[in-house]
């Protein structure tokens, strides 16, 4: 698929929707299907007036802090486009005010890709961001992003693979977890406990079948009181238990400080002192440091961190033709930041 050049080919453009998903496909990105229309009549003006090979250095920035991610992809959708291109690292903290990225080129050749490089920014800095946060509150504790159901497939591997880059010690979604080269994390839902209808049935079939190095892990809030639950299933497994997962809904009270003691008492008393508590539902900052507290052993966090906000981004033209230039508002020329390499 050819890049958008002009209002025409907007127009001729045909979509069936009814043969498809709805996200952009990887070509429809490139060619600038996702772009705001805006830039495509900016193009095809400046390409008319004479002016589309004008040279010009941009800048983008951002007012908030938080962790860049989305860099290899604006890497990868600029690639072999006449673009030079400095930025922060990939997982690289940044500061309010800061320049994050500078591109220097002519200007159609990377001028409608604005509202996709912010978009590819925004995004997943702010999925990482969070993710930072949630490891913060954890207190050295392993976190893992469970977000994949509160977001469209179509950005749920981009989700967990920022919230990775941001600190999160694994995620649940294959795709996610594949691109950084990592295994999914992950047991078995409520759904397979309620099927067959007891926890123990459900743990020993699992110790049986799944392979010896998945990590044995098992709901204990399905039927029972949950440090009942708990010693049932430590009992059944014995030292291959590595530990209980606690995900008692909202309706009974989410999971409280309190039942996180009770459990890590009665499985100490039992003889199960190796056996880790794995605490999800609902987390978010503050929670997950009253249950570390308690004793949680590790956490799984879904829509805390997948309905973080985007980080705003802002791409500023700084130059043209070496000269510095900008709108009101802004200072003319670039800002220096010793931290940008070259990437490409």
């Amino acid at each position: 698929m050819r890049p958008l050049d002009n209002i025409k080919q907007v127009k001729e453009l045909t979509i069936t929707p009814e043969n498809r998903f709805f996200s952009a496909q990887h070509e429809e990105i490139e060619s600038g299907l996702t772009t705001d229309i805006y830039f495509i009549k900016t193009k095809e003006i400046l390409d008319k007036m004479g002016l589309g090979d004008t040279e010009v250095t941009a800048e983008i920035f951002t007012r908030k802090e938080g962790v860049l991610v989305g860099v290899d992809e604006v890497k990868r959708l600029l690639n072999n486009k006449g673009v030079e291109v400095w930025s922060l690292k990939e997982g690289d903290a940044f500061s309010p005010n800061e320049t994050i990225m500078r591109l220097k080129g002519p200007y159609n050749n990377f001028g409608m890709y604005e509202t996709v490089i912010l978009g590819m920014l925004a995004s997943s800095s702010g999925w990482a961001t969070r993710a930072k946060i949630t490891k913060e509150a954890a207190q050295g504790k392993p976190v893992f992003c469970f977000g994949a159901r509160h977001v469209h497939p179509a950005v749920s591997s981009v989700m967990e693979r920022s919230a990775m880059i941001g600190g999160a010690d694994g995620a649940s979604c294959i795709l996610g977890a594949k691109l950084l080269g990592k295994e999914p994390g992950g047991t078995v839902p409520h759904a397979i406990f309620l099927i067959v209808g007891d926890t123990v049935k459900v743990a020993k079939s699992y110790d049986e079948l799944m392979p010896s190095d998945a990590l044995r892990l098992v709901l204990v809030d399905t039927f029972k009181d949950e440090a009942e639950e708990a010693l049932r299933v430590a009992e059944a497994l014995g030292d291959r238990l590595d530990g209980i997962r606690l995900d008692t809904p909202s309706e009974r009270g989410g999971v409280t400080p309190g039942l996180v003691k009770e459990i890590r008492a009665r499985l100490d008393a039992g003889g199960h002192s190796k056996v880790q508590i794995f605490v999800s539902g609902g987390l978010y900052p503050e929670k997950m440091k009253i249950l570390a507290e308690a004793g949680a052993d590790a956490f799984g966090v879904g829509s805390y961190i997948s309905a973080a906000p985007p980080i705003d981004m802002t791409m500023d033209i700084k130059e043209i033709n070496g000269k510095p230039i900008a709108k009101r508002g802004r200072i003319p020329g670039i800002i220096p930041n010793s931290r940008l390499e070259k990437l490409l």
